[in-house]
């Protein structure tokens, strides 16, 4: 009986060089290294993934990424690198280019996003594991709405007044009776099938499934102050080793 072969399976770390927040975002220096260089060594340590590739309009981030060696087979157009470019359209371009150069067409798809630096090898393998064997469309990484964040706790102002934003609030005002909700944490691991990107035209399609991820291991990166807490928690992890 003939061999199953492999999936194949790509990252994509999208790094554009602008950002708002804070300059040159993803090398921004975190215990020593550039933000994204532990997106880098996450994928590089990952079981399942076959290709990494990095996604970006900046030449400085290209040469940081191909000196790490991380795979850059092209420099992202510029109307693929605005602030308010969607994602779908830019992991289009790189798997059209992978097609087109390289005949290479992965079976499913991993978005690594820089701005994750406590998310590691674990999560990814585990992720596109749910995916493959569940055989959803998606699967994106999630943390749990702390409680005092929970829609049930949220407040509303309505002229003047503070109002529950959700109706029968009161019912809930114990913690544990409160409901599940859940956010997307970055996310630090998107992964999805070819066809969802594709056919569906989304990252996420009909049937996306949960990864949950720990607090300590979801904080996303936008402000300064966002650093900072990686870095403690960096600290913290090296500290127990």
């Amino acid at each position: 009986m003939a061999r199953k072969m492999a999936p194949k399976t790509l990252a994509v770390i999208p790094a554009r060089g602008g950002s708002k927040s804070i300059r040159l975002k993803n090398l921004a220096p975190l215990c020593g290294k550039g933000l994204v260089e532990y997106t880098f060594q996450a994928a590089k340590n990952s079981r399942l993934l076959d290709r990494v590739i990095v996604s970006t309009d900046s030449e400085p981030i290209a040469a940081f990424a191909r000196e790490r060696g991380i795979e850059v087979p092209f420099i992202r157009p510029a109307e693929l690198a605005g602030d308010d470019c969607p994602m779908p359209p830019v992991v289009k371009h790189a798997v059209e280019f992978l097609q087109r150069e390289d005949a290479y067409k992965p079976d499913y798809i991993v978005i690594l996003q820089p701005t994750s630096p406590l998310r590691v090898a674990r999560h990814i393998d585990e992720s596109l594991e749910l995916l493959i064997d569940s055989g959803a469309d998606s699967v994106v990484s999630v943390i749990e709405v702390p409680h005092q964040f929970n829609p049930y706790s949220v407040m509303k102002l309505e002229e003047g007044c503070v109002v529950p934003f959700m109706p029968d609030s009161e019912q809930y005002n114990l913690r544990q009776h409160k409901p599940k909700f859940y956010a997307r944490n970055g996310a630090a691991v998107y992964a999805f099938t070819y066809e969802t990107l594709f056919e569906k035209n989304s990252i996420y399609g009909d049937d996306c499934r949960p990864y949950v991820m720990a607090p300590d291991e979801s904080v996303d990166i936008d402000e300064p102050l966002d650093l900072e807490i990686a870095e403690m928690l960096l600290g913290r992890k090296s500290k127990a080793k």
